[in-house]
């Protein structure tokens, strides 16, 4: 962004750094890009939107040479950029910055830099002249990180740096940025528009692909919409709003959430004092929490402070290594699978690839893979086909999910359907309790608004929600209490209506004391 805060747009250079046209891709059936075309231009930041499965990803994927396009020709800074070699397209200036970062926490920030970007018959490394680009880099782009710093002892915001700073490194000239904001505190994505601003004036070119829409507006000059695998449309950021492009991405316009007031009842999960962790290692440091019926409690706070303990502890799936964990009034200790088959107990998982599908079974498969459903759809250990198949097709209308029928493969899905796969699964049940961490991650506008209803509409038909998010917007859009945690500790949680995104903000970099003293 400029200055004034206005998305930068660089008008005095309109050089076309990349042309694709008539891009298409096509799996079996399935036409994922079809007849693409798109133009990217010298100090441009390009955001791009589009619904999960809209071909976003394998777009992507054939530019930085993970996919080869059936059709179309792809040229960079006026020449044509060789199919299928991520090689070749690091070599022609495109670097790509996914939202989950590839770093070895146990090496420094140099380490990893330099890591893969030297040739393999050089006997020693030149880490003098590594460490000087490095910081010429840092200085340049205004990406203040240490060289000698380990990326275990970083922050998210830290370590989302390095991975910008690897591509710079690489001579990226062109960058793409896979949800870049997903993990960041506010401060964190401020100080990342700051850097994109920046990085345009000096003649970068920027893809921004993300499903905050806000942001996007804020960050970009230009804004293209996918839908389907074709291009429904681009306009000007400037002008625009969030209402207006969640139109253009769904085709129809989305409702906005609402929650409305409603009386706790009596508390479902509590915490008491509690330590929880793994490896011997307590993530978790005297936590008290209590979620009550008919309540949404969100719990805020950047990736990697606790939440994934938090979330095993009130699935059943890890024990308190000290202080009291009661579900129902009894101790949360007791079989996770008793609790699942009475239907009481529902969770969706940050990481849907290790624990909310197999990706080797067809779709009706995981939609009956909880045990609540699997004891509805089989009897004597024979399962019955027809139905569940019959149910998997319910889900699929109902919750949208893009794909070729039940029998499709699940690991052939596009992250955001396999969420939303996850997403009926549970709301199937009718759960009293459910543990949702980073329910709407990944998923585009409308599937998210549809998951934020069910989750209200799950509270006020009795449950008790614990959400897990690091999405401030969704937090403040469905809890009735906020709690945030910071280095494995709970700040009390308080009405939802008595915080401000910037607070919250501030509490998830552990500035406590300044949100306190303001009060």
């Amino acid at each position: 962004m400029s200055e004034s805060g206005a998305p930068f747009v660089n008008e005095a250079a309109r050089e076309v750094v990349l042309r694709v046209a008539g891009g298409t891709k096509r799996f079996g059936d399935l036409v994922a890009n079809d007849d693409i075309s798109l133009e990217l231009r010298r100090g441009e930041v390009l955001g791009l939107l589009g619904e999960n499965g809209a071909g976003k990803t394998t777009l992507m994927s054939i530019l930085f040479g993970h996919y080869v396009a059936d059709e179309g020709r792809i040229e960079a800074f006026g020449e044509p950029l060789p199919p299928g070699s991520p090689r070749a397209a690091i070599a022609a200036g495109i670097g790509m910055v996914h939202q989950h970062f590839t770093l070895a926490d146990n090496l420094s920030v140099l380490d990893n830099i330099v890591l893969g970007s030297e040739p393999m018959w050089r006997l020693r490394s030149d880490l003098r002249g590594a460490a000087s680009r490095l910081r010429e880099h840092s200085r340049r782009f205004g990406l203040d990180v240490h060289p000698d710093a380990l990326i275990g002892e970083l922050s998210v915001g830290e370590r989302q740096r390095v991975e910008i700073l690897k591509a710079l490194y690489r001579s990226a000239r062109i960058l793409i940025l896979d949800e870049p904001t997903a993990v960041l505190t506010l401060q964190e994505t401020e100080s990342l528009f700051r850097t994109l601003g920046q990085m345009a004036a000096q003649g970068l070119s920027i893809i921004f692909i993300s499903h905050k829409l806000d942001e996007v507006i804020a960050a970009c000059g230009r804004v293209m919409v996918l839908r389907a695998g074709r291009v429904i449309g681009e306009r000007p950021a400037t002008g625009t709003n969030a209402s207006r492009l969640a139109e253009m991405i769904v085709g129809h316009e989305v409702p906005a959430t609402r929650r409305s007031a409603a009386t706790p009842g009596e508390p479902v999960f509590e915490l008491r004092g509690v330590n929880a962790g793994t490896g011997g290692r307590d993530r978790l440091h005297d936590v008290d929490l209590t979620v009550r019926a008919r309540e949404i409690v969100g719990v805020a706070g950047v990736a990697g402070n606790g939440q994934g303990s938090l979330a095993r502890v009130a699935g059943g799936h890890a024990a308190p290594t000290r202080g009291q964990a009661l579900l129902f009034g009894e101790d949360a200790s007791r079989s996770s699978a008793s609790r699942d088959a009475r239907g009481r107990v529902a969770r969706i998982p940050d990481d849907r690839h290790a624990l909310g599908i197999v990706s080797d079974l067809a779709l009706w498969e995981n939609a009956i893979l909880d045990t609540a459903n699997r004891r509805r759809f089989a009897r004597f250990g024979i399962i019955r086909r027809r139905e569940a198949k019959a149910f998997a097709e319910e889900l699929i209308e109902r919750f949208d999910i893009r794909c070729r029928g039940p029998d499709t493969p699940t690991g052939l899905l596009s992250g955001g359907n396999m969420q939303k796969l996850i997403l009926g699964r549970v709301f199937s049940v009718r759960p009293r309790f459910i543990i949702a961490n980073q329910p709407t991650r990944g998923l585009d506008v409308g599937a998210a608004a549809y998951v934020r209803k069910c989750l209200l509409e799950a509270r006020d038909g009795g449950a008790a929600v614990l959400v897990i998010s690091e999405d401030l917007d969704e937090t403040l859009s469905i809890a009735d209490r906020i709690a945030v945690v910071h280095r494995g500790r709970l700040s009390p949680p308080r009405a939802a209506e008595s915080l401000t995104r910037r607070e919250i903000g501030l509490l998830m970099a552990g500035q406590w004391d300044t949100v306190r003293d303001a009060r």
